[in-house]
């Protein structure tokens, strides 16, 4: 595995440029920001002359790969039409600040169905939420359905959900981030060889080629089938360093950046010294 595909997610306070700086600081060269505040639905759009700073300092930089992640309350499966209509616009808003930054695409979680609300109808929304926000933001970034830890309803903790919402969009603008404390805990990934072999084989049988294009590297605070969405840092939860190691002999996996979503060892995110012993486990 290239170790410059190993990568973090950073802070944009200040702008969207800053967090290039804060990458350069964790000597990554891939990373995950947010466009806008992830914790309300309205977006705030950055300014030309931040867009245009991102953009000449990202070159001067070499930085190869860089998602957004989308807002939090973002639930395209709701069964409630004012939040859908408030999730695709947010999607929407997200979506166009990674076209004006030229970036590979958003990241974001799929939603959950409420209490008596069938899945079939929950996925069939989500499908055309996608839709409706492709069509809005016209370009070449991307929509990237983030797997869930699943319970409680969540949709797209399976390869299953993930196929039928991806085959049902049909966009060569529509691909898939791995998470693998999200995987861990729903009980679909073992981190053996042979246990990730089996999952990325499962995938492409469901998915095909060419659909993944983001891995967010978090160790697990939870057992399998736990369904807890804690992530902890790298060796520090029930993933391991082993089951990192064998992660990243898959080719398929390893083909893609890495970006880091862990507490970090000050409780201050990402650092420097999980990229390290992330870097260290797959020499």
């Amino acid at each position: 595995m290239d170790k410059n595909l190993i990568g973090a997610h950073v802070s944009s306070a200040g702008g969207p440029h800053k967090a290039i700086e804060r990458a350069a600081e964790l000597g990554v060269l891939a990373f995950q920001t947010f466009g806008s505040s992830p914790k309300q639905y309205q977006v705030t759009e950055p300014k030309e002359e931040d867009v245009a700073a991102f953009k000449e300092m990202r070159k001067k930089a070499g930085i190869t790969h860089v998602f957004l992640h989308g807002p939090y309350l973002v639930n395209l499966a709701s069964s409630t039409p004012a939040v859908r209509h408030s999730s695709r616009t947010a999607l929407a808003g997200h979506l166009r600040i990674a076209q004006r930054l030229g970036v590979d695409g958003v990241i974001f979680h799929v939603g959950s169905v409420g209490k008596g609300n069938g899945r079939e109808d929950a996925l069939d929304r989500v499908i055309k939420g996608m839709k409706e926000v492709l069509e809005k933001v016209p370009g070449t970034a991307d929509l990237i359905l983030e797997n869930g830890s699943g319970g409680g309803g969540k949709i797209g903790a399976t390869v299953e959900d993930l196929a039928a919402i991806v085959k049902g969009v049909d966009s060569a603008r529509v691909g898939v981030c791995v998470d693998t404390c999200h995987a861990y805990a729903a009980g679909v990934l073992v981190c053996t060889e042979e246990g990730v072999n089996d999952f990325f084989d499962n995938w492409e049988q469901e998915l095909g080629e060419g659909v993944l294009r983001a891995l967010h590297a978090n160790d697990s605070k939870g057992a399998a089938g736990s369904y807890l969405d804690r992530h902890e840092n790298i060796g520090e939860g029930f993933i391991g360093k082993e089951g990192f190691e064998n992660l990243s002999k898959d080719p398929r996996a390893s083909a893609v950046p890495w970006i880091l979503e862990v507490p970090g060892f000050e409780g201050e995110g990402p650092d420097k010294k999980n990229v390290d012993i992330l870097r260290k486990i797959i020499s």
